[in-house]
């Protein structure tokens, strides 16, 4: 048994008991997507399965390393502190260039509706991450994580999209958090 399959175990051990995350070694270009039981007292099935597609989308994308692909998820109003669709067409450029075999995970805990008609937004809080092999290093390293992160999907065009944020935020994150623009 490996270091990373026993504190993996150990981990999951601390984390049992109904809690949102289990811990899981993705395989390269691997992704894994868990709902908690009970995430979604408010959706219907048909846009449950919606949102989910969207982020089972990203994962063929990822893996088939389509920039066009990732975009086609994201909304044409996105905005995520300041930065643009055109800014993480950039951001998903540079990463597929250095890095191969990407693997992700999401672990959603709540997914609620918001607002009504055309201002309907889906709230998805998640917590997981993004990884990838470095080309230049040759090592699996960590790109993103983030921890119960609200993911705004906004409906456009016939199908949900990534929205970044809802209403006014500041431009400037608040101390102790990281931005999390990729999903």
């Amino acid at each position: 048994m490996s270091e990373w399959t026993r504190i993996g175990g150990r981990l999951r051990g601390l984390v049992a008991g109904g809690l949102l995350l289990s811990i899981t070694m993705l395989s390269p270009a691997g992704a894994e997507v868990q709902l908690r039981p009970g995430a979604t007292p408010d959706l219907d099935q048909a846009t449950l399965t919606d949102v989910l597609a969207v982020f089972k989308q990203a994962d063929e994308a990822l893996r088939a390393r389509d920039v066009d692909g990732v975009m086609s998820l994201y909304s044409e109003q996105y905005n995520y502190h300041g930065l643009k669709k055109a800014d993480m067409r950039k951001v998903w450029t540079n990463l597929f260039d250095e890095f191969q075999e990407l693997s992700n995970a999401h672990h959603f805990s709540r997914l609620t509706k918001v607002g009504s008609g055309s201002k309907t937004i889906i709230e998805v809080t998640c917590t997981g991450s993004l990884s990838g092999l470095s080309k230049t290093g040759g090592l699996r390293v960590p790109i993103d994580s983030w921890y119960e992160e609200v993911h705004y999907m906004t409906f456009e065009d016939g199908q949900w999209r990534i929205r970044g944020n809802v209403g006014d935020s500041p431009r400037i994150m608040p101390f102790g958090t990281s931005p999390h623009p990729l999903f």
